[in-house]
C-alpha cells in the first residue's frame, strides 16, 4: 500500500454523557491511566476529553469525549475490547465499579480465549478477553 507506510492506529474516542463516572469506571475496571484533559472545539462544537495512557508501549490512546451541546449519546455504535489475565476479576471489577455483565464468561478454545463481555456505567459494551 503506497502512501500509507507511516499510517498508525493512535485513538480510539468514545463518546459519553458523564466524563467524571466514565473515568472512574475505565480507571477502577481496567486500570488505565489519565493523562490530560483537554477543552476544544470540533467543527464548531464545543467538547471535552479525558485521555489516557496505552496500556502497553506502542499502543493506542483511549480518550472520553463530551460534545458539551449534544444529548446522551448512543451507547451501541462500538465494543471495546480488552485483553486481560483473568477475565473473571474482570467482570467482577466492572460490576463493582457499576457495570454489568451483559454475557457470562465462556472457554473458546476453538480460538484460544475465555471471553465475556460488560457494560459500563453508561451501557457502552466491554468485550473482555483472556488469552489460553
Amino acid at each position: 500500500m503506497s502512501g500509507t507506510s507511516n499510517t498508525k492506529f493512535g485513538f480510539t474516542k468514545l463518546l459519553v454523557d458523564n466524563l467524571e463516572a466514565s473515568a472512574s469506571f475505565y480507571e477502577s475496571v481496567c486500570g488505565l491511566v489519565e493523562t490530560g484533559r483537554v477543552d476544544a472545539t470540533i467543527a464548531g462544537r464545543n467538547i471535552r476529553e479525558i485521555l489516557f495512557a496505552p496500556g502497553h508501549e506502542g499502543g493506542a490512546t483511549f480518550v472520553l469525549l463530551k460534545f458539551l451541546d449534544a444529548p446522551k449519546p448512543a451507547n451501541d455504535e462500538v465494543i471495546l475490547g480488552f485483553t486481560t489475565d483473568d477475565v473473571d476479576a474482570f467482570v467482577e471489577r466492572a460490576k463493582a465499579a457499576g457495570g454489568a455483565v451483559a454475557q457470562p464468561a465462556s472457554t473458546l478454545v476453538e480460538h484460544g480465549v475465555k471471553v465475556a463481555f460488560v457494560t459500563d456505567v453508561e451501557g457502552h459494551l466491554i468485550e473482555v478477553a483472556q488469552p489460553l
